[in-house]
């Protein structure tokens, strides 16, 4: 019984020698000795552009939880601007002695 429930499970289990074998030989075939060099290089160069962008991510979110963890400066008081005071036309015109 217990057979029955793990075969599917063994099934999808690693490759073992023999297999990596026939992998690589039909690798081998499909793109010749010339182009896995240059495929190798193309996979490298992805793999460390994905690591470059996984390390800037965890970078970004370790910088804003620094953010939030620093106690924010305490508020000041607004510097209050000279009070200017406008004269209407329509109450310079009222006023008789300007006139």
């Amino acid at each position: 019984m217990l057979s029955i429930i793990l075969k599917p499970i063994l099934l999808l289990s690693m490759p073992g020698e023999s297999e990596w074998l026939l992998i690589l030989l039909v690798i081998l075939l499909f793109f010749g000795g010339k182009k896995i060099p240059d495929l190798m290089r193309g996979i490298g160069k992805g793999v460390r552009e994905f690591n470059d962008a996984k390390q800037h991510v965890k970078d970004e979110i370790e910088m804003g939880m620094k953010e939030k963890d620093t106690p924010a400066p305490a508020p000041q008081a607004p510097v209050s601007a000279p009070e200017i005071t406008t004269v209407s036309t329509a109450a310079a015109s009222s006023n008789p002695s300007n006139n």
